[in-house]
């Protein structure tokens, strides 16, 4: 983390001078030769920023600009003369003073502003099923959400295509249709019976109170109910019953706004300066679809109405429990799910001619293994760091002979303690190899790459134009092909600053095949995993890979999984107001020796999910 510098902001002419003095030389000396006047890498032009004021308003640009600095990609590690941590943390220190106000007693956390998020398919199956005790899986026929920032829960791309919202109206109708046929769906919802017709609208008040309480996942409103019970009273005047107006009011309530989206209303929702925290029925939804991918359950509703849910310690104890219930599979299914690609192995489909072993059944053991193993760091509260090397994973029978691994026996995943460091961890999991390779071969830039994404939390930029032509060299020369295409990777200096991190991490992996088995040879090529990190720092084979990685990148993976977290509990993607946030948090993890537990209730807790503002409006 870069230490922040004192910024002169009181008055124009020293944030002038201070910007003539610090900044236009950092740029010129380090910066401009790449992204100037007569060359723009990255469509990126830094040539013409010569006064503080007017170069503040570009905020995306200086976002991008400290981004790349913090993580230390820019300017290249080849770059000479480089720019000294001072230097760094000037430019660093303007940003966030001068562009985004940190650190000059502008106010407190910007917690940033969530887009009305709809319930994705698996937060829609879930909410049914704990709403009315019924497992319909209705969201199988709905068209497939969107991913955004590596989920699928993001607030800005969960729209509703006319597709989708006749989906749901016959959705709502089967639902209605499943409770009225296992009897305790009716009778959970049911709570009266009228025995005669003065009862009718009284009772229907009170069922339709109760269940588009729990539906709307807040109090309904006097107007809300009464709107519904006049689709009871309109079914009893034209004598079709009170059964068949109770269904009808639950169809309305099953096709409202307040059940499809998550609602959070801003008091000032066009003041980007109105904070407020999160009301307690507010929080519980952001709480148990974060933990749970489903509804808040009637503890939860039951601390709401009592008014102590946002209390610390009742928070505290809540995270626990629900970490603790059978509910959390939610957060295993969702995020674990696409952050380590058990998701995207569903779509996988490895040539079955290069790699016969591998099947449906295959394929089902490793998405438990990883699926599983996620849900044992969680639930047993233990370091984060395992997801980097562990001494033990999942296997049944069938994946630990693929693996190589004897004494396994039985169809059932279990978990299994390793002898030796060549399994362990997520990055020898058949999952992770399985989904980062072509169909006929391992993909060394698509391993590196997911090492950099989803555990360093540094993705590398779309390729330039024409790159991809020898991306991946030549398919059928072996190791000696992949050596080669990281000398061609190399040699141009526009793909040279991502490749070579991204190849000889990639490398490393090439003890194991396009469907994660064990080899020593590539055909009859003996194969050499081992590579020199861009710092200096070398590996023999993966196992190498991973103790450079736990010794000297834990805070970057930290980072990064703060960062995945964080999006996913927020449903929105990160901001560079946001760092600050991320940057305390890892470094709590790190105080609390890694565990998992520290980093969920540290997002909890934080102001960033407690609170929200309106909307800042660009000009």
């Amino acid at each position: 983390a870069v230490e922040r510098v004192a910024v002169p902001l009181t008055a124009g002419d020293a944030r002038e001078a201070y910007f003539a003095s610090h900044i236009v030389p950092f740029l010129s000396k380090y910066c401009t030769p790449c992204h100037g006047e007569e060359e723009q890498k990255g469509d990126l032009a830094l040539h013409e920023y010569r006064e503080s004021e007017a170069s503040a308003k570009d905020r995306e640009v200086w976002e991008a600009v400290a981004t790349k600095l913090r993580a230390g990609e820019m300017p290249p590690a080849k770059h000479r003369p480089r720019p000294g941590d001072s230097e760094v943390e000037s430019v660093i220190g303007w940003v966030d003073a001068a562009v985004f106000g940190k650190g000059t007693g502008a106010g407190a956390i910007d917690p940033g502003r969530v887009t009305m998020r709809r319930l994705n398919n698996y937060e829609y199956d879930a909410t049914i099923r704990d709403l009315v005790g019924l497992d319909l899986r209705l969201a199988e026929t709905f068209p497939a959400d969107e991913i955004g920032y590596g989920f699928d829960n993001i607030g800005d791309i969960l729209s509703i295509p006319p597709l989708l919202l006749e989906k749901y109206l016959a959705a709502a109708q089967k639902i209605v249709s499943g409770v009225w046929s296992d009897e305790a769906a009716r009778a959970r919802i049911l709570i009266c019976e009228p025995k005669r017709r003065s009862e009718m609208r009284s009772c229907a008040r009170k069922i339709l109170r109760a269940f588009a309480t729990r539906a709307f996942r807040r109090p309904a409103t006097s107007a809300e109910v009464s709107r519904l019970v006049k689709l009871v009273d309109l079914a009893t005047k034209n004598d079709d019953g009170f059964d068949v107006g109770i269904q009808l009011a639950l169809q309305a309530v099953l096709s409202s706004p307040y059940f499809l989206f998550r609602v959070e209303l801003d008091s000032q929702p066009d003041n980007p300066k109105a904070i407020h925290p999160l009301n307690d029925f507010e929080l519980a939804s952001r709480l148990s679809y974060f933990l749970w991918a489903s509804m808040p359950d009637e503890e939860l509703f039951e601390l709401t109405r009592e008014g102590r849910l946002s209390n610390d310690d009742v928070l505290a104890r809540q995270v626990e429990r629900m970490i603790a219930d059978e509910k959390s599979r939610g957060l295993v299914e969702t995020f674990a799910a696409l952050w380590l690609g058990s998701r995207q192995l569903r779509d996988v489909t490895p040539d079955p001619n290069t790699f016969p072993e591998f099947d449906d059944r295959l394929r089902d053991a490793m998405r438990r293994e990883t699926e599983l193993f996620f849900a044992e760091i969680m639930r047993k509260d233990l370091s984060v760091l395992n997801f980097i090397s562990s001494d033990f994973t999942f296997l049944n029978r069938r994946l630990a002979r693929h693996y190589g691994i004897s004494g396994v026996e039985g169809e059932e995943v279990e978990r299994v303690e390793l002898g030796d460091d060549r399994r362990g961890g997520v990055l020898t999991q058949g999952t992770v190899l399985t989904v980062t390779s072509n169909p006929t071969r391992t993909s060394p830039v698509k391993r590196g790459r997911w090492v950099l994404e989803q555990i360093l939390g540094t993705p590398p930029p779309p390729p330039p134009p024409g790159a991809d032509s020898f991306a991946e060299g030549n398919p059928d020369s072996g190791p000696v092909g992949l050596r080669e295409m990281m000398k061609r990777h190399r040699a141009d200096p526009d793909c040279a600053v991502c490749h070579e991190k991204m190849d000889t991490i990639g490398i490393a992996f090439e003890n194991y095949d396009g469907v994660g088995a064990r080899r020593e040879l590539d055909g009859r090529q003996p194969i050499d995993a081992s590579g020199t990190l861009p710092d200096g720092r070398a590996f023999a084979d993966l196992a190498g890979l991973r103790s450079i990685l736990l010794e000297h990148y834990r805070d970057d993976f930290c980072r990064c999984l703060t960062e995945k977290m964080f999006t996913f509990a927020l449903g929105r993607g990160l901001e560079y107001t946001d760092t600050d946030e991320v940057e305390r948090i890892a470094k709590k993890l790190a105080e609390n020796d890694y565990r998992f537990s520290t980093l969920v209730l540290e997002i909890v807790k934080s102001d960033l999910f407690r609170k929200r503002r309106g909307e800042r409006l660009t000009p």
